[in-house]
């Protein structure tokens, strides 16, 4: 096999460690771009492929993840990670802990920890690579990587995302919710959202917010049901679509160019949270992006009363 097809074989798992490390679709296919480089200009022929191009992409993620902290804290708003449509790497016996990591809920609880936990917790508990590997990986030594593993376990488990177990009960919720959607049907929304649920968007300062979000289904569910029928009057599209591993949408214009994304956090039959993407900086990867603020002018003429 030559390296371009090795690489080729080992280019999802790649992918898939640098999106949880650094929280970005864009950077993290810059990440396995870089690790490519390095690999074809390698001199010499590692033992192991996989150890190898693990090491180099995780290495390239924490530098670039270090020189994102600041701009993260400079945000305008809320940050959320770039959508994630399709997770490239499968692996059936961590079926459970890959696709509960890519949640948009535990890539934000990721964000707390240090750059050096984050990919030591992406690396061992994601994943599964023995600490030999993790620690050749991050450059450091195997008791300092399970000290690490240790604090990241600790701050992951005390805020960890729960979700609703049954992954075929949160998309039937998730079809009735985005039916009663299309409805308008505000006692259908209100009947499948929890008491506090939390409507929050990422818009970057470059697309309509919603200011800190909307609380409580009364108030989730109106807005929701108000803005469903204009919407459709000017050719907006909802397409419903698992996003980050979890049920969500992907809204279109009238030409299907992409406005937001909407991940869905459902725990106990119930909406918890409803956690949209706006910035049109983070949808280009999901399709042409569109003109939200447009989007909303039009909206809002479409609900004006006529006559």
């Amino acid at each position: 096999m030559s390296r371009a097809e090795e690489f080729e074989e080992l280019r999802p798992l790649l992918f898939s460690i640098a999106y949880r490390i650094l929280g970005s679709v864009s950077e993290a296919e810059d990440a396995v771009q870089e690790a490519w480089l390095r690999w074809d200009a390698s001199p010499t022929q590692p033992a192991s492929a996989k150890a190898f191009l693990s090491a180099v992409v995780t290495r390239i993620s924490i530098d670039v993840l270090r020189s994102a902290r600041y701009r993260r804290e400079e945000y305008a708003g809320p940050w959320m990670p770039e959508p994630l449509l399709t997770d490239p790497y499968q692996d059936p016996e961590r079926s459970a802990e890959l696709a509960d990591s890519v949640s948009m809920a535990a890539l934000l609880l990721l964000e707390r920890l240090s750059p050096l936990e984050r990919a030591v917790f992406v690396l061992r508990e994601v994943f599964g690579f023995g600490f030999p590997e993790v620690a050749s990986a991050v450059g450091s030594s195997e008791a300092a990587c399970r000290q690490l593993a240790v604090r990241a376990r600790r701050h992951m488990d005390a805020g960890r995302p729960r979700f609703e177990a049954d992954r075929r009960g949160r998309q039937e919720l998730a079809g009735r919710f985005f039916d009663a959607l299309r409805e308008g049907n505000v006692d259908g929304l209100r009947s499948l959202l929890a008491a506090d649920v939390h409507l929050v968007g990422d818009s970057g300062g470059k697309a309509p917010q919603w200011s800190k979000g909307v609380i409580g289904a009364e108030n989730v569910s109106r807005l929701l049901a108000a803005l469903v029928s204009p919407f459709a009057q000017i050719g907006g599209v909802m397409e419903p679509h698992e996003v980050n591993g979890q049920p969500g949408a992907i809204f279109r214009d009238r030409d299907g160019k992409v406005i937001n994304t909407w991940t869905l956090d459902i725990l106990d039959g119930r909406i918890q949270t409803i956690r949209t993407v706006l910035n049109p900086d983070k949808l280009g990867h999901v399709g042409p992006v569109a003109d939200a603020w447009a989007v909303i002018r039009d909206v809002t003429r479409a609900r004006r009363p006529t006559g």
